[in-house]
C-alpha cells in the first residue's frame, strides 16, 4: 500500500469513528420503529423492559437488567453470588419477528472475574440481547414521549430530575402510564446506584428501564424497588460505570452507545400525550 493510499485509509477509518452510532447506522423512523428503548423483554417467561440501544461492529443490541436472565428468587440481587441464565438463551422482544440473544451479563462476568468490589457485586446490573439481523431494521434508539438520549451523563445531586420511560405487564398496555419523572433522593455503593423517586414509581416489569437526567442523557438502568430511604423510590444502577465494566472485563469493549433521533424534551405532560 502507497503512503497516500495508507493516509486515505486511516482518515477514513477516522471519520468513520468520529460519527456518532445514531449517524452511522440508519434507524428505522421513530414513528414507525417497532424495536426501541422501553419495549418489552421476555426472558424465559420473565418481564423486564428494555433501557437504551448499543451497537458495535457485531451487531446492534437492546439493553436489559442483568438480573432478568437470574435464576434465582426476588432477594437474590447480589451479582458475585446470584445464579443466572447463560450467554445464548434466548430472549423474547417486543415487536422483533426473532428472538434476540443474550450476550452480555455483569453478573455472569464478575463471577467470571472474581469480582470482589461489593459495590459493583450489588449494583453492577445490565445485560445486553444481540437483536436478530432481520430485525435490525426495525430498531430506532429513541426514548418513547421524551425523545433522547443525548449520550451518557451522571445523575446529579439531591433534587436533580429524571425522566424514564417503564413497561410492566402490570400497566396493562396502558402507555400513558409509562413515561415518569422524578428526582434524585441521594446516591450510594461509591456512585453505583442512584436512588431516585418518580411519579409513578416503578413497579415489577419495569426493572431494567433506563433513565435519563434533565439534560437527555442516559444515567442509569432500573435496578431495585426500594423501601429506604423512601418507600416507592428506586434503584438505579449507574450506566457510565456498568458499561466501563463491560469494556474492561469482557469481549464487548468496541460497544457504543446509539443516541437517538429525536430531540430530547423534558415534558411529561407532552410525553404523557404524546404516548
Amino acid at each position: 500500500m502507497t503512503k497516500f493510499a495508507a493516509l486515505v485509509s486511516f482518515l477514513a477509518v477516522s471519520l468513520v469513528s468520529a460519527v456518532p452510532p445514531s449517524v452511522a447506522m440508519a434507524w428505522a423512523p421513530s414513528g414507525q420503529a417497532t424495536v426501541h428503548p422501553g419495549v418489552q423483554v421476555f426472558t424465559e417467561g420473565a418481564q423486564c423492559t428494555s433501557n437504551f440501544v448499543f451497537e458495535d461492529g457485531g451487531g446492534v443490541y437492546l439493553g436489559q437488567a442483568a438480573h432478568c436472565s437470574g435464576t434465582g428468587g426476588q432477594t437474590e440481587t447480589d451479582g458475585c453470588t446470584s445464579g443466572s441464565l447463560p450467554i445464548g438463551t434466548p430472549v423474547k422482544v417486543t415487536g422483533a419477528s426473532q428472538p434476540g440473544t443474550l450476550v452480555y451479563s455483569s453478573w455472569l462476568t464478575m463471577q467470571a472475574v472474581g469480582e470482589t468490589n461489593p459495590d459493583a457485586c450489588a449494583y453492577n446490573d445490565l445485560a445486553l440481547i444481540r437483536i436478530a439481523a432481520a430485525d435490525v431494521g426495525k430498531v430506532n434508539p429513541s426514548v418513547p414521549g421524551f425523545g433522547g438520549p443525548t449520550g451518557v451523563g451522571a445523575a446529579g445531586g439531591l433534587g436533580s430530575a429524571v425522566y424514564s420511560y417503564g413497561n410492566s405487564e402490570l400497566r396493562a398496555g396502558i402507555s400513558k402510564l409509562s413515561p415518569k419523572q422524578g428526582i434524585v433522593v441521594q446516591s450510594e455503593g461509591s456512585g453505583w446506584s442512584h436512588n431516585v423517586l418518580t411519579l409513578t414509581p416503578g413497579v415489577p416489569g419495569d426493572s431494567g428501564s433506563g433513565f435519563m437526567n434533565g439534560s437527555g442523557a442516559a444515567i442509569g438502568v432500573l435496578s431495585t424497588l426500594q423501601l429506604a430511604p423512601l418507600a416507592g423510590s428506586n434503584g438505579v444502577g449507574d450506566l457510565a460505570k456498568e458499561l466501563a465494566y463491560m469494556r474492561a472485563n469482557s469481549g464487548f469493549s468496541g460497544v457504543q452507545f446509539v443516541h437517538g433521533t429525536e430531540p430530547f424534551k423534558p415534558n411529561l405532560i407532552g410525553a404523557i400525550l404524546g404516548s
